[in-house]
């Protein structure tokens, strides 16, 4: 499943999040300063596998709580600092990684959720997010 934007909370308009202009436009996607990294985050089902419907609840926690997200764009600072990061940045823009549970400031920009995350928050990079999820 490739990642999305719904532009308008009525009409869902698919956006490619690997052309970071085209979100920008699309969004008004803020920009990340210094060592920030800003992540859109995967849509969250509100149907279990098995077509069961998840309480409302349950659909918040998985939002709040997710370890996936998108690199949309980085801070000018994101891994410059080479004795943090001697071997370079841990990811960089069109990657899929693995954040801490939590982490980052939680935006909204059209109903599509972001964070605003540091740049030593990320855990890991993966070529597929589907299946990724929080123990």
């Amino acid at each position: 499943m490739p990642p999305g934007v719904s532009v308008d909370e009525t009409e869902t308009t698919e956006v490619d999040l690997s052309d970071e202009r085209q979100v920008r436009g699309a969004t008004q996607l803020p920009i990340p300063t210094g060592y920030k990294l800003l992540v859109a985050l995967p849509e969250v089902s509100n149907e279990t596998e098995g077509g069961l419907i998840k309480p409302e609840s349950a659909i918040e926690l998985e939002r709040v709580a997710t370890v996936c997200g998108y690199v949309v764009s980085m801070g000018g600072d994101a891994y410059s600092d080479e004795e943090r990061f001697p071997s370079g940045a841990y990811c960089g823009v069109g990657d899929w990684v693995v954040i801490r549970a939590f982490s980052g400031t939680r935006i909204k920009v059209h109903g599509q959720e972001f964070r605003l995350i540091n740049d030593d928050s990320v855990e890991a990079t993966v070529e597929d997010p589907q299946g990724v999820e929080r123990a």
